[in-house]
């Protein structure tokens, strides 16, 4: 294998050695370009020398493995749903009860129960932590949402992890940029030596003395085919003051301007290597984007559930209210018939049962207390402290429409729009870049040297300077550096680590997306169910109101005030009232899995109008904001 990848990429070197000096002659910064787009699998191709393209055979291969999997995964996955496009609106059956009630009669059975018929009955919220009344405001769902993208606490730190990328990726991209460097020395030397004579000749001088001031100021930069190129020009003062030496000229001022590049030909060459790091952090760049939008649709449903679980929480509080007054006046009632037919085991289960009911009216009590801290923690409102003791008020009612559907079209739009199936494309990508830097590492360290250097030396220096680039004196170096380690291990290591990496980033997408599908259906299933329960406990509640209107009707004209019809009244008080709670849970619940089958489908914030911009380090404020 090794043999094959040497010959490839001295080849390649080689094919594009002209583009490698045309980029020499022109030093302006090169575009650092990747991808913005999120497709199924970002192109990994061979960068050559400032950017320039040249996909391998290996890496197209490889590449077009992954898309095909990729691929085949979402077919797997939405293709029997594909063979049926058509939409599918959810019906139900029509309220039967109504059809055995006499028409006259349901208006006097829905003011006896039923949502409709607590429209106009306060909530009685009871006592707060300082032993107060309640005090309660008024919110909609639409205020809620809106405060909760703006404040919640979660969001927020979420809106910075963009900015934050961002700095990152300018850091990376910094690594190719101009590097300012300026050396300065100077040198006082007075050393002894040998002295040396020829025969009939004076000895030489046994002493070194001279004084030399060395500046070297550069330009150095990292350039996008993995080379270094550096730029620098050298000025010497040298005072020679050895003993019995003439030097000529002296003091010496020399002038050298020198030009040289490093360029690795095998291990580090390219784009895709130098530009790695780059393509990563970016991607970690859309990444927080994902992340920003996943908290953002998490918290506006979280925020829409439990403002339906705080409607449903005042319905239920409302049943157990009125359950509890109804069975105060049974409990009466029995009292009174104390002296004539009820004892005291009757009275004692009716005192029970009236007990209990204040006890769940208690608990609905508390219920509401903890959804309004719950939703104030969501929304971070200023006007709605998560310590206030002002309990929230929902003036929103459940909505009760008709839903269409296809179930092709909810897959697809889930696949496209939910940031989990978007982080786990990102991760194909980085596992995918990885793998190539890995690949490449894999090649012996073979570096390329080219310098050139024009020197003069003069009495003065600003004569060496005008002098420097005659042409007299040049000098050429052209050297190659060769190393590769015995077995090579750690890299092959290295590379078979990163190809399953790449396997596992495929599979985790997979993972991802039959996540996505079951998530999607689960929602279906549960959201038409809730809609076709409405009719079903509507019936109910129908019915068990006729019962207790029968009940009560009996008593008013004296047929059934007897201690066992009192009994069956107050068991008949219970059913009503858990078929109240069962279609109120219904209706508000069919809300609630709305909100969730959009969540599913990754729409939560176009549902609510809410326009998705990633920030930017311009948008996000360097102080905490003040709320």
């Amino acid at each position: 294998m090794f043999p094959a990848r040497f010959a490839r990429k001295i080849g390649t070197f080689f094919d594009d050695s002209l583009r490698f000096c045309y980029v020499l002659g022109h030093m302006t910064r090169p575009a650092l370009r990747t991808s913005r787009s999120l497709a199924l699998s970002a192109p990994l191709a061979l960068a050559l020398l400032a950017g320039c393209r040249s996909e391998s055979p290996f890496h197209r291969e490889s590449e077009r493995a992954i898309r095909d999997a990729v691929i085949d995964s979402a077919r797997r996955e939405l293709g029997e749903s594909q063979q049926t496009s058509r939409s599918v609106v959810v019906t139900r059956e029509p309220p039967k009860a109504r059809l055995a009630i006499m028409p006259e009669l349901l208006p006097e059975l829905e003011k006896m129960a039923g949502m409709a018929s607590y429209s106009d009955t306060p909530a009685k919220l009871g006592l707060n932590l300082y032993g107060e009344p309640v005090e309660a405001i008024t919110v909609n769902l639409e205020q809620l949402i809106r405060s909760a993208v703006e404040r919640n606490i979660a969001v927020e730190f979420a809106r910075i992890s963009p900015a934050v990328s961002q700095a990152q990726v300018a850091a990376a991209e910094a690594a190719f940029d101009w590097t300012l460097f300026q050396n300065l020395n100077w040198t006082n030397q007075d050393s002894p030596r040998v002295g040396t004579a020829f025969t009939g000749s004076a000895p030489s001088p046994r002493v070194d003395v001279q004084q030399s001031v060395t500046s070297t100021t550069g330009l150095r930069r990292t350039m996008v085919s993995g080379g270094r190129l550096t730029v620098q020009q050298e000025l010497a003062y040298t005072d020679n003051q050895t003993p019995g030496q003439a030097n000529t000229p002296d003091p010496a001022q020399q002038a050298a301007f020198t030009l040289q590049i490093d360029q690795p030909l095998l291990r580090n060459f390219g784009s895709d290597v130098t530009q790695a790091e780059i393509r990563v952090l970016r991607n970690a760049e859309r990444g927080a984007v994902q992340v920003l939008k996943r908290d953002l649709i998490r918290v506006v449903s979280e925020t829409e559930r439990a403002y339906w679980d705080l409607v449903l929480a005042y319905q239920e509080l409302k049943i157990l209210t009125r359950l509890l007054e109804r069975g105060e006046q049974v409990r009466d009632q029995l009292q009174e018939r104390a002296r004539i037919d009820a004892n005291r085991a009757q009275i004692a289960d009716a005192v029970s049962r009236v007990e209990r009911r204040k006890v769940d009216v208690m608990r609905a009590q508390t219920n509401i207390r903890i959804i309004s801290d719950r939703i104030k923690a969501l929304v971070n409102d200023p006007a709605m402290p998560i310590g206030s003791e002002v309990i929230l008020a929902p003036v929103d009612e459940a909505i009760d429409q008709q839903i269409k559907f296809s179930l092709v079209e909810s897959l697809r739009i889930a696949v496209q729009n939910r940031p989990e199936v978007q982080q786990a494309i990102l991760a194909i990508d980085d596992a995918s870049i990885r793998q190539v830097v890995a690949d490449n590492q894999r090649l012996p360290d073979l570096t390329l040297r080219l310098q050139a250097r024009w020197a003069s030396l003069d009495d003065n220096m600003g004569q060496a300077l005008g002098s420097e680039f005659n042409g007299n004196f040049v000098d050429y170096l052209i050297g190659a550096a060769f190393e590769m380690p015995v077995g090579n291990r750690r890299a092959e290591a290295e590379y078979r680590r990163r190809r399953l990496e790449r396997m596992q980033s495929v599979l985790a997408y997979r993972n991802t997306m039959q996540q996505v599908v079951a998530e999607v259906k689960t929602s279906l299933y549960r959201t038409i169910e809730a809609y076709r329960q409405i009719s079903q406990t509507e019936d109910a509640r129908l019915a068990a109101a006729e019962s207790l209107r029968i009940l009560q009707v009996e008593k008013e004209i004296d047929q059934g005030i007897t201690v066992e019809r009192l009994e069956v009244e107050l068991n008949s008080q219970e059913r009503l009232a858990i078929a109240e709670r069962e279609e109120a849970q219904a209706r508000v619940g069919y809300n609630a899995q709305l909100a969730d089958l959009f969540a599913a489908m990754g729409t939560t914030l176009q549902r609510n109008r809410i326009n998705f911009v990633a920030p930017t380090n311009a948008d996000v404020p360097w102080d905490l904001p003040k709320r």
